[in-house]
């Protein structure tokens, strides 16, 4: 029954929420532990842990040959992430200062990152195993040079922390791995099932049910990060994720697997997208603070996404 396969989509959807949040918590602990810097945390650590529901998304669709699932929801997750909750945010906040030269510079780096994927799509049709692999040195490429530049801009965190806690947060760490994938697993069975119930395309399901369902752990961490005045930590959460998505996740999904999509809804989704990323630079760049009314444009550019995909959705059915 179509509302039985509803519920059991949006209880999965909440567990894999939680272990979301388990493990950001334990990733807190972790990058303390480590001693990496507070920009690195929010950019690197809570945007990889941010951005974990849609890895395990991407291997479990891979994994059932269902590819374009995952790419419809990179694309809906980072358009939702950059509009939705970053409008949001900055609605919320009113304001939100930007004073880092860092954010400024890795919003750039955004672009062509997000965009990436888009263009090796659009040259073969579909991204290969090759494409994945040219994902994988980009992302390990900027990762390092993220490791060797960002520590000029963030002070050591120098806070100790109890081994205890140190084991503590690994078993919670490797727990929340499990629980993540296991629902990941029946997010992508449900949500599978709900779009063959509402005869739409995987890409469609991938670009709505799943990417607001798995950007619900960004939606809390930028919440929380602005209500502790850490306005950078939610807009490098946000910009990280982008990257993350963009790079890791595709590639490991097209390693397993390569991503076929639906043309159509590929090059709207992309637009937009694409869009979203330009949008988002330009209002960061263009002074020291992000203002309320640029937030309302962001969302929306959201809103209209939707409006445009609705009506693009009943002639590829």
């Amino acid at each position: 029954m179509l509302w039985l396969t509803i519920l059991l989509f949006i209880t999965s959807c909440l567990i894999l929420v939680a272990s979301g949040a388990f493990l950001v918590r334990s990733l807190i602990i972790l990058t303390k532990f480590l001693r990496l810097s507070r920009y690195m945390g929010a950019f690197i650590i809570m945007a990889f842990s941010t951005s974990l529901p849609e890895l395990f998304i991407g291997i479990s669709s891979a994994l059932e040959k269902n590819s374009a699932l995952a790419f419809g929801t990179v694309i809906g997750s980072n358009i939702a992430n950059i509009t939705l909750i970053g409008g949001i945010t900055v609605i919320m906040a009113r304001k939100v200062n930007i004073t880092r030269l860092a954010i400024k510079n890795d919003v750039l780096a955004m672009i062509g990152l997000g965009a990436l994927p888009m263009i090796l799509m659009l040259i073969g049709n579909k991204l290969s195993r090759i494409d994945a692999v040219i994902l994988l040195i980009v992302f390990s490429a900027y990762t390092y040079h993220l490791i060797k530049v960002k520590k000029e801009y963030s002070l050591k965190i120098k806070d100790h922390i109890n081994k205890w806690h140190v084991l503590g947060a690994m078993l919670v760490f490797i727990l929340s791995i499990g629980l993540l994938y296991g629902s990941s697993h029946y997010v992508v069975k449900y949500g599978i099932k709900l779009g063959l119930g509402l005869t739409l395309p995987p890409i469609f399901v991938g670009l709505f049910f799943l990417a607001l369902g798995t950007s619900l752990p960004e939606l809390v961490f930028t919440v929380k990060a602005m209500q502790r005045k850490h306005p950078e930590f939610a807009i490098g959460d946000l910009i990280g994720s982008v990257v993350i998505n963009s790079t890791l996740v595709l590639a490991v999904t097209a390693l397993i697997f390569p991503i076929y999509v639906n043309f159509f809804l590929f090059l709207t989704s992309a637009i937009f997208m694409i869009l979203a990323l330009v949008l988002f630079a330009a209002f960061v760049r263009s002074g020291n603070k992000f203002t309320y009314l640029e937030g309302i444009s962001l969302l929306l550019l959201y809103i209209l996404f939707i409006i445009v995909e609705m009506n693009i959705q009943q002639y590829v059915v």
